[in-house]
């Protein structure tokens, strides 16, 4: 995580742009007056969203536990997927 303030991002805005997009990293924006705002790639807020949202409904977020459980025990089937004609 990086911590820029607000007039260094706006000198160097592309720059810092490429380097959540390319690098995955989180840009914490500081700002005098206070109020920070985080800069991320839209890929790793979409995945945040995703997590947040598998972790909101316990019922899937245990069923997923419960299924990589069983993978690394090697409690597997497995099976070839035929594509229909």
């Amino acid at each position: 995580m990086l911590a820029v303030n607000y007039s260094t991002l706006r000198e160097k805005l592309k720059e810092y742009c490429d380097v959540a997009n390319q690098d995955f990293e989180v840009i914490v924006v500081t700002r005098k007056s206070g109020g920070n705002v985080v800069l991320m790639s839209e890929a790793e807020y979409n995945n945040l969203m995703e997590n947040l949202y598998v972790r909101s409904n316990p019922k899937y977020y245990n069923k997923l536990l419960r299924s990589m459980e069983e993978l690394e025990a090697g409690k597997i089937i497995k099976a070839e997927l035929v594509a229909d004609e």
